[in-house]
């Protein structure tokens, strides 16, 4: 009966099922213990990504005892002072299953190791006992066929031999990196510019297939890492299927990167995702993501410039008051006219930012937030002129951003009375828990009658009051949680 099962596509199709569980460790175990044929589907499995911060380190002597007797022997004698390493007969090849490794992580494994077998909490972090094992292991995989589809080079001293194995290595181990879909370059130290860049004039004539590309520069290194950006550029327009860039700048140093932006410019037909530090663009579903202590809004506005047409939900939220929000206000204005999902926060220009709302014909979805100190007069006034010039398509309005105590948060009646956009969900920070603004609800209700639910961040305070039974008529009070819709 067993024999009927694997016949046909059984095998294939249990294989595609074990594929969905790579991030499963132990249900993967289990699946290796079934039978003969599932450990078969699943160790392959198992074994690409063992490096992995999810993974025990207890794997690593399986990988010297893949070593030839040479190799073993310098890690007896690396080690014969403070662990006893015992090599058993490893019943498969499991170097040649990796497809994910970041070298980093290499010498991080094998001192978490060292410390289970030490019996020690930590180690320092640089460790002279983990050099010569790691150097073995990653020569390992250079020896035994390795097909690597996410790579990560980290360029630190502490990886120098294993760099330059690296590095010396690349053209003789094409079958190493030519499949490589996901490379990932963090340049954190002024070590070994020049081999960087000959291993990416490398990696542009033998891997040209590359989706996911993320590169993170330190700004204190920018004089140098200017030696690096005519092979970073050349590298990034030979990429055929590009479809996901990260860069991070780190320090501030991000005026150094519009020619690596730039050559983008040849990716336009596949480029869906662009990262510039915690900036997130999306352009398959269209979406701009600015979350940061400080963005650069000069950059911002030249991305806006080239996709704005094609964007439809956009996010701002930084930690810090946007004190150049006028240009980015500007920038909307003048490129985003299709805008369906606008999140902005901390922006000090209302009056201007009034003005971009009322230009959005296609907004549905508006959450916002504004604290800044208006004067008392005008408050009033304010809030008026932002409920009238609310699109007749605007369905969503959360004004609970910067609780407590927001400007419209605290007009409620107001904004209800002269707003004539059909909302069907408000969130507010609990402004109706008095009559005014009850009533200036139940009026909008009658008046519009589209509102279905009313979401309040303070829903379980808001519980003690006693709301008439003639307001549960007209819409229904939900905790702010329950309906919040995140881009």
């Amino acid at each position: 009966m067993a024999s009927k099962m694997f016949m046909g596509d059984m095998p294939e199709l249990i294989e595609n099922i074990l594929k969905h569980l790579n991030n499963e460790i132990s249900s993967l175990y289990s699946c290796a213990l079934v039978n003969r044929h599932w450990c078969k589907m699943s160790i392959p499995i198992l074994w690409q990504d063992p490096f992995s911060n999810k993974r025990s380190s207890l794997f690593i002597p399986i990988y010297f005892s893949s070593l030839g007797e040479n190799e073993k022997f310098v890690i007896k004698e690396c080690l014969k002072k403070w662990i006893n390493v015992e090599f058993s007969k490893p019943l498969f090849d499991y170097a040649r299953f990796l497809k994910v490794l970041h070298i980093f992580r290499i010498a991080k494994k094998v001192r978490e190791w060292m410390c289970l077998k030490l019996n020690k909490p930590h180690l320092f972090y640089y460790d002279s006992r983990t050099t010569p094992l790691t150097t073995l292991i990653f020569k390992l995989f250079l020896e035994s066929g390795v097909i690597l589809h996410e790579f990560g080079l980290y360029n630190s001293e502490f990886l120098k031999f294993e760099l330059e194995i690296f590095f010396h290595s690349l053209e003789k181990n094409v079958q190493f990196y030519s499949r490589i879909q996901h490379l990932s370059l963090d340049i954190i130290s002024n070590f070994d510019f020049e081999n960087i860049a000959k291993s990416l004039r490398v990696l542009a004539k033998n891997t040209t297939k590359i989706s996911a590309l993320r590169l993170v520069f330190y700004s204190k290194y920018a004089k140098l890492i200017h030696t690096l950006f005519p092979s970073l550029i050349h590298f990034i327009k030979s990429q055929e299927q590009l479809r996901t860039f990260i860069l991070d700048g780190r320090d501030d140093c991000s005026t150094e990167f519009y020619g690596i932006i730039s050559a983008l410019n040849f990716q336009k037909n596949t480029l869906q995702e662009l990262h510039y530090a915690t900036v997130v663009l999306a352009q398959s579903s269209s979406t701009l993501e600015i979350s940061y202590f400080r963005i650069d809004i000069p950059i911002i506005v030249q991305i806006l410039e080239k996709i704005g047409i094609l964007l439809k939900r956009l996010k701002v939220e930084t930690e810090t008051v946007i004190r150049e929000g006028s240009l980015l206000l500007e920038a909307l204005k003048s490129f985003c006219p299709n805008i369906i999902y606008l999140y902005i926060k901390d922006i000090v220009h209302f009056t201007q930012l009034v003005e971009i709302i009322g230009n959005l014909q296609k907004l549905q979805f508006l959450s916002l937030g504004y604290a800044y100190h208006i004067p008392k007069e005008e408050r009033k006034i304010r809030v008026m002129q932002f409920a009238k010039i609310l699109p007749s398509t605007l369905q969503y309005l959360d004004i609970a951003l910067g609780i407590p105590n927001t400007l419209l948060d605290s007009f409620i009646d107001i904004l209800l009375d002269h707003c004539n956009a059909p909302l069907k969900k408000l969130l507010i920070s609990g402004g109706i828990n008095n009559e005014k603004n009850i009533k200036a609800l139940i009026r909008y209700c009658t008046r519009i009658r589209t509102l279905n639910y009313v979401g309040i961040v303070k829903y379980y305070d808001f519980l003690n009051y006693d709301i008439s039974n003639e307001l549960k008529k007209y819409v229904t009070l939900v905790p702010y949680k329950h309906i919040v819709i995140n881009c």
